[in-house]
């Protein structure tokens, strides 16, 4: 089975996400949703609008599951069986002259190093919604 690309956004002005901002199209309703399922309101006329926009944090489905069954996107905490938290994120993991790994991380709050993902994992909350979690774990 493919893993599905899909994305969320964090609107920084009102303080919510937006699902599937990916199939934004035409500013036509029914495309892209609220947490709650219902169709969201919003001006921008495609996906690219999202990604230009400063209003909007775009964050990516990593095509992982947490413990739970929810889907981990880029911006989570995630609380480990050890108890480690980790922040979701991308980027270079490692480059050599000859290879660059790019992918999905979790990195440590306290020893900001990359780490890979476990079944076990839990998403405990979000970098946008519980910034709390970020300073208690340090």
């Amino acid at each position: 089975m493919a893993t599905m690309i899909k994305f969320i956004a964090w609107d920084n002005e009102n303080g919510f996400y937006l699902y599937n901002v990916q199939d934004a199209y035409d500013t036509l309703s029914g495309f892209v949703k609220y947490d709650d399922g219902n169709n969201a309101e919003y001006d921008e006329d495609c996906f690219g609008s999202f990604l230009d926009n400063k209003r909007y944090a775009v964050e990516q489905f990593i095509g992982l599951k947490d413990v739970n069954g929810k889907d981990i996107y880029v911006g989570d905490v995630l609380k480990t069986e050890s108890g480690r938290i980790q922040i979701v994120d991308k980027g270079v993991l490692a480059s050599d002259r000859d290879n660059i790994i790019s992918g999905f991380y979790a990195n440590n709050i306290n020893d900001d190093k990359p780490h890979t993902f476990s079944y076990d994992d839990e998403i405990i909350g979000n970098v946008h919604e519980n910034p709390e979690l970020l300073e208690e774990n340090k």
